[in-house]
């Protein structure tokens, strides 16, 4: 029997596919030259090739048997065509490229928490707490947010995942690890609010939720509110991420059904799957200690979600294109303007996924190793004749050549200083530290110019006194929006100089809420002043207020929730928007309104007294008119328009005094208002222009209002004579109405 050496492992079918039709091809023609009747005996003696456990073999029957029944031709004819196989089909299977494997083995990882306190060391090494989250000694849990450290609970978000990577999908197969996790959760007030509840105030509880979730790093905090702390960056592509949330506010643009659900999360906060829980018997937010199991099958994509002994949902899921192979695991929760503390208490998480081991090749080096020995004995002799060089010679020679390196690298370093004190040394770019996701960051000119094609007119999205808006593309492809910043703006004398402006924008990049645009970055340099946004494809607010269509009422309600609660967010961060208007509000999406476009931040550690103290007052006014504007579907002022109603603010206190405010509702809308909430809220609207000091509402009292949490205050009979008893030309605070007394 010839014997020949084993190959690379290779797909069956690509295999057989290849050896059977070349081998029957070739050796039926040269088995027909010589004699029909013998081809089907001789196929059937000759086994080409046998694949068996990894390994590729050749057999070939010897030529002496072959011999016997067809001669010398068919021999040599054969042994060609065998040869004709193994240098043809070895470069064709090695063109596969694929890795040699050995046995399939189960990785496995268990974590099991019967509590979290502090005496345990096991904790502190292997829980990691990211933003706003604490290990509870007095409960012996995991509490987000972190009460002991925060006197304003709102708008926090925090992380507590287990601080080493654990392999959840094999990168081979591309199968995602099966999983089983069983945890033990609890919402409760703070203990503040648990106090105002014991003396029967009000309380503001009700958080966003939790999540178990599983991300692709252990250094981002997700965001607050409805993001549940779940995502960072909203506008990223391909997000890795998992998660399992357990949400008790109500969302409707993130498709929730109500505040007692379970969602799945597939690289989005926009839920794949919803269990209403109530249908289970179970409510979140009944301070009772819940307990969820999720149960994951790998290898037959499917999920099991129970809370205690009822399942409440079952079905095939895929994970794997939301999966690395090895991901962070552990949990995340929220607090919007709602607050709730989310208690872990006990945490099981077990993971098995399959893996190949990276077997030894198996072609040996046997046939060569003889080779070379034969070589040897054969040569035996003329190495025997030849003298080796002396030991004590090469030691020379490689001092030798170490010395000349040596030498050669002082005078090189002596020429390069001289000649450093000659010229002047250019410094390449300083590199940047690797920066969390979404972090605004300074941009260069360069990028800016090439993500807005050269500012080309074509990208330009529109102006105003301050500068010019464009579109842009940055080089992951997210899309942004640009202001670029005009020279008469930043001119000490006409408005902001340069250092001021830089210290209002980093206040901004620092600012996050659901309702706020978020900053990406900016540029400076000697002549120019950028601020990078996030783009929003809807637009301004004003282009679907008065423009050709319609918005609807159920659309404008939440835009003006929305608007307010970021006004909240701002005033309770003792900062203010300063150009609240209708082209300040964009849309997203799914329709939620987020504020930007800041006639920038004014905060009271670095601006004059005087603005610190007007600026959000002046907000809530300016909010009122955007309120009247919205429920109008009507412009500040309009020329056009009759003069009764050519100013909004005039026409709609003239409709209060006569009780005839249902005249100020956008009549566009038809029969699909609600008259009676249209009416409502433009008293809200008009109660935030009544003078500062004779009823105007903060913001948050505001946002009670429209929440339906506090009655509205009575409105007075008569409109207010002056809104401000006072202007100033430096901040630009008093302008229309502001500083003027109704005609």
């Amino acid at each position: 029997m010839m014997r020949m050496s084993p190959f690379k492992i290779y797909k069956r079918g690509q295999v057989d596919d290849f050896v059977h039709l070349w081998t029957n091809n070739t050796l039926s023609s040269s088995l027909n030259r010589i004699g029909g009747g013998m081809e089907s005996s001789i196929l059937q003696t000759l086994p080409v090739f046998n694949l068996a456990e990894g390994t590729f073999l050749l057999q070939f029957i010897s030529c002496s048997s072959l011999s016997s029944v067809m001669g010398s031709y068919c021999c040599f004819s054969l042994l060609f065509s065998a040869t004709i196989v193994v240098f043809v089909a070895y470069p064709i299977l090695a063109d596969g490229k694929e890795q040699i494997t050995g046995p399939a083995v189960t990785v496995t990882k268990h974590l099991f928490f019967s509590d979290f306190r502090l005496d345990d060391p096991k904790i502190v090494n292997e829980v990691k707490l990211l933003g706003s989250a604490r290990f509870s000694d007095e409960k012996g849990a995991i509490q987000i947010p972190d009460e002991s450290q925060l006197s304003d609970l709102r708008h926090q978000a925090g992380r507590a995942i287990f601080a080493y990577p654990i392999r959840m999908r094999d990168q081979l197969t591309g199968t995602p690890a099966s999983f089983e996790t069983t945890f033990s959760f609890q919402f409760s007030n703070s203990s503040a609010e648990s106090h105002v509840n014991s003396a029967g105030s009000f309380s503001n509880s009700g958080g966003s939720g939790l999540t178990f979730i599983m991300v692709p790093d252990e250094f981002t905090v997700g965001r607050p509110g409805p993001w549940l702390g779940m995502l960072n960056d909203a506008c990223e592509d391909n997000i890795k991420a998992f998660a399992v949330e357990f949400d008790t506010r109500h969302n409707p643009e993130f498709g929730d059904p109500n505040d007692n659900h379970v969602g799945i999360n597939l690289g989005s906060i926009i839920s794949t799957t919803t269990v209403n829980a109530s249908d289970a018997g179970v409510y979140l937010k009944d301070g009772l200690i819940h307990e969820a199991t999720i149960v994951y099958d790998g290898s037959r994509r499917w999920m099991g979600i129970s809370l205690g002994s009822k399942t409440i949902f079952s079905g095939s899921l895929d994970l794997s294109p939301f999966l690395n192979e090895y991901m962070f695991v552990g949990f995340s929760a929220s607090t919007g303007n709602m607050t709730q503390i989310h208690n872990i208490y006990r945490w099981n998480f077990t993971s098995t996924s399959q893996a190949s081991l990276r077997a030894p090749s198996a072609e040996t080096c046997e046939s060569k190793i003889m080779e070379q020995i034969d070589q040897g004995v054969q040569s035996s002799a003329s190495r025997s004749s030849k003298k080796e060089p002396p030991r004590s010679l090469l030691i020379f020679i490689s001092v030798m050549a170490l010395a000349i390196a040596v030498f050669a690298g002082l005078f090189y370093n002596g020429r390069r200083r001289n000649n450093q004190t000659k010229a002047a040394v250019i410094l390449p770019d300083k590199r940047q530290r690797p920066r969390p996701p979404n972090k605004p960051r300074r941009f260069t000119i360069s990028e800016v110019s090439s993500a807005t094609r050269g500012f080309h007119e074509y990208e330009m999205l529109g102006n105003d006194s301050k500068g010019i808006y464009y579109r842009g593309k940055l080089p992951n492809g997210c899309q942004v929006a640009i202001k670029r910043f005009s020279a008469q703006f930043l001119s000490p004398q006409l408005g902001l100089d340069r250092r001021r402006l830089l210290k209002e924008i980093s206040t901004i990049s620092r600012v996050r809420h659901p309702n706020l645009v978020p900053l990406r970055g900016w540029c400076q340099d000697n002549r120019e002043t950028m601020v990078v946004y996030d783009f929003y494809p809807n637009g301004s607010l004003d282009k679907w207020l008065f423009g050709a269509g319609v918005l609807p009422w159920t659309r404008r309600l939440k835009v003006v929730r929305d608007v307010a609660d970021a006004l909240s967010f701002l005033h309770s961060k003792q900062l203010a928007h300063k150009n609240m208007k209708t082209t300040s509000v964009f849309l997203d999406v799914s329709f939620r309104a987020v504020l930007g476009d800041f006639g920038f931040v004014l905060s009271s550690t670095e601006s004059q007294r005087f603005e610190a103290a007007v600026s959000q007052k002046a907000d809530v006014f300016e909010f009122g008119i955007f309120v009247l504007e919205v429920v109008s579907g009507r412009g500040r002022s309009e020329s056009e328009a009759s003069q009764e109603e050519r100013e909004l603010l005039d026409f709609s206190w003239r409709m209060h005094e006569i009780d005839e405010k249902a005249r100020l509702v956008d009549r566009r809308m038809g029969s699909m208002v609600s008259l009676e909430q249209a009416i409502r809220v433009s008293e809200i609207g008009l109660l935030c222009t009544l003078n500062e000091n004779r009823g105007r509402p903060c913001m948050e009292e505001v946002v009670e209002f429209l929440n339906l949490e506090r009655p509205i205050p009575e409105l007075p009979p008569n409109r207010p004579v002056a809104l401000f008893p006072y202007s100033s030309t430096h901040t630009g605070l008093c302008t229309g109405y502001s500083c003027t007394p109704f005609k």
